[in-house]
């Protein structure tokens, strides 16, 4: 049974069973601070465990695309010498939300293993919490587990809680047992890290509420969350000890095989007990391309901080094993493809990035293949006198991260072989030095939590009804206020705060688009609405300062959106569909949304792709954005499910997270997932104009722009620059760039004059200057003052002396603008009697300044230029005793 034949089975026999199939969530957690990946199937549904969002259908079902590379999760160190370990993997998951529980879960489980999946009952065993009598029940009394197979397990491996407090309850999970040629015991034996006994299925009963206390307070409406790795199941059922042996990674080590030469390797070595370093290497590969292809499908990109770096390490850790197979050029780029072939059809989002995947990758091996090699010198010099339970020192750590790029745990890897260790502690110190590296790492994603009191209202009231789509002018009923994060009744004239209506026609910032301002009316009192938030998904927050009289809670008032800001945004929202689009067309479709901030003077765009945009890309884009807008296209509006919108050819945003119903915008040839306000025809937003493109992140490219009235006074703007400098030159506009082209040839020919002049110039100056070099004990020296020549003119002059001198030491000073330049210079053959780094050390301080360099040249100044006289009979008298 394949990989896709189990997916396919496990979503089919629970939708036959009530559930709703969920596509999986992005590997970015959406508003979770707390994770630095999804590393699980109950995580996109958090919201919903802990009461704060709703389901339509309580029971759901899903295949969970998951990393565990960093943070509290983490088994990048055990990647490729375990059977069982990796970054990425595919959790298996069916959910119920307050629907069924055990009586239910147990048995629907115990069907898909033995009677959907087959495995034979004779292989199985499980688990239960030590004191969860009804679970053992139910696996003894209703399914006949005989009680030698169900084992009670009194630790909190049973036991699951989402934190400190919050839902938890016991676990109870489905083992497969490999046989007695596997070493390894049974759950809860001495010996159960082995490989012999491997979980397939865990069932979390979330039934409790654990309080600051340690309380465990029964939850009203308990929930299920199960979990099966796709990985550990298809192992099992096609016959396998290894994961790697399975049909979901094979293709990967073939393909990582063939071009790093080592097929033999894979043939060989399959289902083998003691993997050689070769196929540990290949099963490294084969895992991490998998991690880093579905990373950056979904938005992270290479950098040297959060997700970034984590996926940098991952990259480096599989770089550094193709290197220990013979590869010294980029080589895991290639993989792409074949990691395309194999997880395309399942997941999408592969094949529309798989163009940036490669890019990306290619372009990050490349920039680590030249220092990997120097940086492993470094290291094997510095490892080379230690032994098996030496430690590497910190500062040596510390300059391979700092200065070759390589991640702490590289290091760590490359020298475990040996025994060696790394001094972490000699690390941190260094690093220490760096803070603001330190302080860039990563702090999570979203907001750090919503303000308590918006659940509060959200709960009370239900959400906020907006009205936006429609109109510009609407009444309301004032729900609630809130002044410093706390509930008021009333706001005064001259106070602030937040104001929630039961029906709005203001929008609130979301989805890159500023909140709508305007103004509140309830008969004489008015309030300016300086700005409009959604602290949660459904409900709007006017941010309000009462000018005259009061707001108060229950207040039937008048809400006014400023119509001319609403439609300069309007503008610019829609202009930036049509760019995404054009960008897709002239770019590349692996082109991606990475953020925008869309406001009444200019839109801002950022998105996927590895090099400058050039200025015929840009030039070609906003034309076809231009034509698109010219169409004169009525914009269309349809609301669907998530799913018959992506059938459609919507453009959707991995990591967005969607609601049930979703509204997909149609503006002439974009269609885009789209909660914002836009324009009735593509003709309103009047013209498009980029004004600058530029990176602001590896992998990610921003482009900002201007539409309708901006954009026009932008071009008006960019004419009378044009017209001044017409009228310099005194040509008409449209030679005014043949004259200023003319102007720079002259100029060049001028400075190429004045070159010749001042080389002519120098020429005499070098024969008059060796006129008065001196001559002591067989040494020449010249110390003299110069001027009518700059720094590097200095330096110009001071090696044609050396050239014509032979043999000997010069000393120039300059003196010019308030300062003192001077400069050493010693004929090699002499050096070893007088050093120019000395001399200059000696004479500077005489001019105020210091300097130094090598013993052959060295440069000084000072801020003394009247000390420049007294400099030079100092530097005469240092070199002729040194020649004395």
């Amino acid at each position: 049974m394949t990989a896709d034949d189990i997916r396919d089975r496990f979503v089919s026999f629970f939708k036959r069973k009530g559930h709703e199939a969920v596509s999986s969530s992005s590997l970015v957690p959406d508003n979770d601070p707390t994770l630095l990946f999804t590393n699980a199937g109950m995580n996109q549904f958090k919201g919903v465990f802990l009461g704060r969002e709703r389901r339509a259908n309580p029971r759901a079902v899903s295949v969970q695309k998951c990393v565990r590379a960093g943070g509290k999760h983490n088994d990048l160190e055990n990647v490729g010498r375990t059977a069982r370990h990796h970054t990425f993997f595919e959790m298996l998951g069916n959910f119920s939300f307050g629907d069924y529980f055990k009586e239910e879960a147990i048995p629907l489980a115990w069907e898909f293993v033995t009677v959907e999946l087959g495995l034979p009952l004779e292989r199985l065993l499980v688990t239960v919490y030590a004191e969860d009598e009804e679970a053992y029940r139910l696996w003894h009394e209703k399914l006949g587990l005989p009680a030698e197979r169900i084992i009670r397990i009194a630790t909190s491996d049973n036991f699951w809680s989402m934190g400190p407090t919050g839902p938890c309850g016991p676990c109870s999970e489905i083992f497969y047992d490999h046989g007695p040629a596997i070493p390894g015991g049974p759950p809860g034996s001495p010996e159960q890290d082995g490989d012999r006994f491997v979980e397939i299925w865990n069932l979390v009963f979330m039934q409790y509420d654990r309080s600051a206390d340690g309380t465990l307070t029964p939850l009203p409406r308990p929930c299920i969350d199960t979990g099966a790795g796709l990985e550990r199941l298809a192992v099992v059922l096609q016959g396998h000890t290894n994961n790697y042996d399975s049909d979901l990674f094979q293709p990967l080590m073939q393909a990582a095989a063939r071009w790093t030469g080592h097929e033999q390797v894979v043939a060989a070595e399959k289902n083998a007990g003691a993997w050689s370093r070769e196929t540990v290497s290949l099963q490294v590969i084969a895992d991490h391309i998998r991690a880093v292809g579905f990373l950056i499908a979904d938005g992270v990109l290479p950098s040297n901080e959060g997700r970034g770096y984590v996926l940098r390490r991952i990259m480096r850790r599989a770089m550094r094993h193709g290197r220990m197979l013979g590869m010294e050029e980029p080589f895991l780029y290639r993989l792409v493809p074949t990691l395309v072939e194999k997880m395309g059809r399942v997941y999408p989002e592969l094949v529309a990035q798989q163009q940036a995947i490669t890019a990306v990758v290619e372009n990050e091996e490349r920039r680590f293949v030249t220092t990997l090699g120097s940086g492993m010198k470094l290291l094997e010099g510095a490892a080379s006198g230690l032994v098996a339970g030496d430690r590497l020192d910190g500062a040596v750590v510390f300059t391979l991260y700092d200065t070759y790029g390589f991640p702490v745990d590289l290091t760590a890897d490359i020298l475990r072989d040996r025994g060696i260790d790394v001094d972490l502690e000699g690390f941190e110190q260094h690093m220490a030095r760096q803070k603001a590296m330190a302080r860039a790492a990563w702090a999570g994603s979203g907001d750090a939590g919503t303000a308590a009191v918006y659940h509060e209202i959200l709960a009370d009231g239900g959400g906020v009804t907006f009205l936006g789509y429609e109109a510009e002018t609407a009444s309301g009923r004032v729900r609630a206020l809130v002044r410093d994060g706390a509930l008021v009744l009333s706001l005064k004239a001259g106070e602030e705060g937040g104001v929630i209506c039961d029906q709005t026609p203001f929008y609130g910032e979301s989805g890159g688009q500023v909140g709508d301002a305007g103004e509140i009316l309830a008969g004489e009192s008015r309030g300016t609405v300086i700005d409009t938030r959604k602290p949660l998904p459904e409900l709007i927050v006017h941010q309000v300062r009462v000018q005259s009289g009061s707001l108060a809670v229950g207040d039937v008032v008048t809400l006014q959106v400023d119509g001319g800001r609403r439609r300069a945004v309007q503008w610019h929202h829609s202009a930036t569909h049509l760019l995404h689009w054009a960008l897709k067309q002239v770019v590349g479709d692996h082109v991606k949304q990475a953020g925008s901030l869309v406001g009444p003077e200019r839109l801002r765009f950022d998105f996927s792709h590895y090099q400058a945009v050039s200025a015929a890309e840009l030039e070609r884009v906003e034309e076809l954005v231009n034509e698109a807008i010219l169409a004169n296209e009525a914009r269309t509006t349809e609301v669907m499910t998530p799913d018959e919108a992506i059938r459609a050819g919507a453009m959707a945003l991995f990591g967005e997270k969607y609601g049930d119903q979703v509204r997909v915008v149609r503006l002439g040839p974009s269609l885009e997932l789209c909660g914002g306000t836009h324009v009735g025809r593509t003709g309103d937003i009047g013209l498009m104009r980029i004004v600058s493109e530029a990176a602001v992140a590896a992998g990610v490219r921003r482009l900002e722009a201007v539409c309708g009235a901006r954009a026009r006074q932008s071009f008006l703007a960019d004419a009378r620059v044009l017209q001044r400098v017409a009228g310099l030159l005194k040509l008409p506009p449209g030679d005014a760039v043949a004259g200023v082209e003319k102007l720079l040839a002259r100029r060049a020919e001028l400075e190429r004059e004045l070159e010749k002049s001042q080389s002519a110039l120098a020429g005499s100056t070098v024969d008059e200057l060796l006129g008065r070099a001196q001559e002591k004990n067989g040494v020449r020296y010249l110390v003299a003052g110069v001027s009518g020549v700059d720094a590097k003119g200095l330096r110009d002059l001071a090696d044609r002396l050396r050239d014509k001198l032979g043999s000997g030491a010069i000393f120039l000073g300059l003196a010019e603008e308030g300062k003192v330049s001077l400069l050493a210079g010693v004929t090699k053959d002499l050096t070893g009697r007088c050093k120019a780094g000395d001399w200059m050390q000696a004479v500077a301080p005489v001019v105020g300044g210091k300097g130094g360099g090598r013993p052959d040249m060295a440069m000084g100044g000072g801020t003394r230029p009247e000390a420049l006289n007294e400099a030079l009979v100092a530097a005469t008298a240092w070199i002729e005793e040194r020649t004395g």
